[in-house]
Order: C-alpha cells, then sequence, then structure tokens
C-alpha cells in the first residue's frame, strides 16, 4: 500500500506539472470553449484537459505498479479510443452519435478482450439469473450510460472532477475494505485515477483554467463505468446497486434530464439549462457555491453506498426506498423536470392538509 500511496502522488505530479503544457497544446490546435448562450464561462478557456489526466494515469499504471501487463492494455486500448473521440470532439465538435460509435467501440474491444462484462446477477432467495446473449447489450449500455452520465454533469468548473474524485474514492475504498471485485488491481487502478485527477483540480476548479473537455469527461466516464464493472462480472443485487448509488448524482441529472426532454417532446440530446447545477444557481447560489454544493451531495451519496456492504438485505431495502424517496423530493424542490411537475409534493401537502382538518 506504500507503493501505491506513492504512486498516486507522482500521478497527482504528474498530472500537476502536465497540464500547463496541454493548456498551451489546447490553444495551438484551437481547442477552446468559446462563450455562448450554452455556456456559463464568460472567456475562451482551453480544453483537452482530459489528455494530462490520462497520460499520467497510464504512465503511472505502466511504470511504477507491478500490475500484469495482459490487464491493463487493454483498457488502455479501450481508453485510447475514447480520448481520440475526445480530442477530435474538442476541436472539431462531432455529433452525439459519432461520440457513441467511440464509445461503442472502445466497449467492445473491453467486452471481447478484456473480460469485463456483465454476466449474471445473484438475488437473494432466487435462482441466479444469466444473461446469455444479452451479456453484450447490457455491458455496452452501462458503459455508454456512466459515460455520459459524467460528461452531461461537466458543466460548472471543477465539478465533474470533484464529483468524480469523491465517486472514485468510494468506489475504492469499498472495492479494498469489503472485496467486492475480484482483484486488488482494481482499486488500485481506483486510487491512481484519484491521484490524476487530483493534480489536475488546482487548474479545473473555480475560476478554471483549463476544462476536461470531452476528452477528460468521456474518458473519466469511461473508466469509471469498467472499473465498477469489474465488481460485477457476478454481481449480487447489493454490488448492482452500490454503483448506481455512489454515481447518484450524474446518473440523477441524466436520467431526469431525458425525463424532461420526453416529457416536452424534445429530442433527448438537445441541450438546456434544465440541470442540476443550473437549477440551484436559479436559487441564487454563486458559481463555487453550486460546486461545493454538489460536492457535499455526492458525498452524502458515497455515505450512503458505504452502508450498504455492512447493512442485511432488508436493511439495504429500507435504505433504498428511504434514498429514492429523499431523491424524488429533492429533484421536485429545485424543478428538475419543470416547476409544475411535482406528483410526489403535491400528495404530501393534501396529506398534510387532511391531518390538519382532523385535529
Amino acid at each position: 500500500m506504500f507503493r501505491v500511496l506513492l504512486t498516486c502522488i507522482a500521478a497527482a505530479l504528474f498530472t500537476l506539472f502536465l497540464t500547463p503544457v496541454i493548456k498551451k497544446l489546447a490553444v495551438r490546435v484551437k481547442a477552446v470553449d468559446n462563450p455562448n448562450e450554452r455556456r456559463i464561462n464568460k472567456r475562451p478557456v482551453p480544453t483537452l484537459g482530459g489528455l494530462a489526466i490520462f497520460t499520467s494515469f497510464f504512465f503511472s499504471i505502466f511504470f511504477l505498479l507491478p500490475i500484469p501487463n495482459e490487464e491493463i492494455w487493454p483498457v488502455f486500448a479501450a481508453s485510447l479510443v475514447v480520448i481520440l473521440t475526445g480530442i477530435i470532439d474538442d476541436i472539431k465538435e462531432l455529433t452525439p452519435k459519432w461520440k457513441t460509435v467511440g464509445v461503442v467501440i472502445a466497449s467492445l474491444i473491453i467486452y471481447y478482450s478484456s473480460g469485463i462484462k456483465l454476466d449474471m446477477l445473484n438475488l437473494p432467495y432466487l435462482d441466479p439469473i444469466y444473461f446469455g446473449g444479452f451479456s453484450l447489450p447490457l455491458t455496452i449500455f452501462w458503459i455508454l450510460a456512466i459515460t455520459n452520465a459524467v460528461n452531461l454533469i461537466d458543466g460548472l468548473d471543477g465539478l465533474a472532477t470533484g464529483v468524480s474524485i469523491i465517486a472514485l474514492l468510494t468506489m475504492g475504498t469499498i472495492g479494498y475494505f469489503f472485496l467486492t471485485v475480484d482483484s486488488i488491481v482494481v482499486p488500485i487502478m481506483i486510487f491512481v485515477l484519484v491521484g490524476s485527477l487530483a493534480g489536475f483540480m488546482p487548474y479545473n476548479f473555480f475560476p478554471a483554467s483549463i476544462f476536461l473537455g470531452d476528452t477528460g469527461a468521456l474518458f473519466i466516464g469511461f473508466m469509471i463505468s469498467i472499473l465498477s464493472l469489474q465488481g460485477l462480472k457476478n454481481a449480487t443485487l447489493i454490488t448492482f446497486i452500490i454503483p448506481i448509488v455512489i454515481l447518484g448524482i450524474p446518473i440523477t441529472d441524466t436520467l431526469y434530464a431525458i425525463i424532461r426532454r420526453k416529457m416536452n417532446k424534445q429530442p433527448i440530446a438537445t441541450a438546456d439549462k434544465l440541470h442540476i447545477h443550473h437549477r440551484l444557481m436559479s436559487f441564487g447560489l454563486t458559481h463555487r457555491q453550486t460546486v461545493l454544493a454538489i460536492y457535499c451531495l455526492a458525498a452524502i451519496f458515497s455515505v450512503i453506498a458505504l452502508l450498504y456492504p455492512i447493512s442485511t438485505f432488508w436493511g439495504s431495502l429500507l435504505l433504498t426506498i428511504g434514498l429514492l424517496l429523499g431523491l424524488e423530493l429533492f429533484v421536485e424542490i429545485i424543478g428538475l423536470t419543470g416547476p409544475d411537475r411535482q406528483p410526489l409534493l403535491k400528495r404530501l401537502k393534501i396529506f398534510a392538509k387532511k391531518l390538519n382538518r382532523k385535529r
């Protein structure tokens, strides 16, 4: 563990020193995020920040840790496809369809060359469910969903980076101490990725001098998706729920964005300003306060996720029900699907009125 700790520190330092170089490269190749009606930044900001994280992470993994190459090469090859997709998007701006193609190609590399896949689900008191021919589409869906969730939340300085650090630290802690993964290699990779992200944070937190760009958001989301899949090869219901809870903020934001656009009869890929960070800012929070508030929300999800491995099945069930109710209340209070769509709040108000009448 001492060697892993040193590697994490080294990864952070690599990113810290490499990011200014990437920043100059981004300006030279015109990978710059210019202000417009969809952006919150008021000045041009270089992107491609994910390239520094990618380089630092794999340099540390390949050269500083004794991890077998056969476990790393498939992940590296797939990540390279994702990084190239992100670089092209940051320079030329790809359509959502082509970005999806890039992530699907990377998913196929992972599925066929690394053995990272969703194979089965063990349910309590029931026989296991074997996915069989559905294993491939389910694996691709999992990777796409989480990758896009992280990409969508990348709307404020340091937001996706910080939320990803919190999520990864929780995943690594659960994987290492509660043994939800088959190999110690997975938590080690998670912690090294945290180190790489930590070195980028000084440049990315408000006011950011460089953005992750799709290069970074896609790479981080992809890595989180495949690292979480390592614990789901022969998933139980609890190990299936844990990564979803850990990633509660980006998954909630994505899910309700889809619901909102479907209700408004808009294409799913349509951009809007009704994401969690936009709604919190509409309540008067500053840019920095909004980011810190979402960090706190992500930390709450992480604490809840840490309770699952030490809970009984029924305790986990009650925890999940409470989490879903609390989440729905939060979503309705901030108006994530619109100010007039508050079914749970309306029912609670009716119930409260009936109680007052009885008194």
